[in-house]
């Protein structure tokens, strides 16, 4: 006999923060295998402090979607970093699988959040840092 799978709601005050990290970009699934019966999805919310960014990393084979709930974010990738796209609350950006980037916290004053999916896990690989300085127009808080 399997077990039934019913629906399963994951409270706000109950976030999984058991998933892997990258520096000061917090993740939190609230849909994910680390905590419901979820096998192929991670769903969580992402969020990074003003001034704040993520180490370079990419995600292995996993694909990503996000949406801005709030704020101004970047995403800085391609060689040394170079390339970058903005995103405003509103926006969704797809990040393909295997694609070394940055993700930062435009903004000095304001907490920037967004929600991100992932199949089939929240997969994470950091990779080397780099300067604060090799990403065009970013400051720190």
């Amino acid at each position: 006999m399997t077990d039934k799978v019913v629906p399963v709601v994951t409270r706000a005050s109950e976030l999984d923060e058991t998933t892997l990290q990258s520096g000061e970009c917090v993740r939190k699934s609230g849909v994910s295998p680390q905590h419901t019966p979820a096998k192929n999805i991670w769903f969580g919310r992402v969020s990074n402090e003003p001034g704040h960014r993520s180490p370079p990393h990419h995600h292995e084979h996993s694909e990503t979607g996000g949406y801005v709930l709030k704020g101004h974010g970047r995403i800085y990738f391609g060689d040394d970093y170079k390339e970058f796209i903005d995103m405003h609350e509103g926006d969704f950006v797809f990040v393909p699988p295997f694609m070394p980037h940055v993700e930062v916290n435009m903004s000095t004053t304001d907490e920037l959040v967004w929600l991100t999916c992932r199949t089939p896990d929240n997969l994470v690989t950091n990779l080397p840092d780099v300067p604060d300085e090799a990403l065009e127009g970013y400051r720190r808080a």
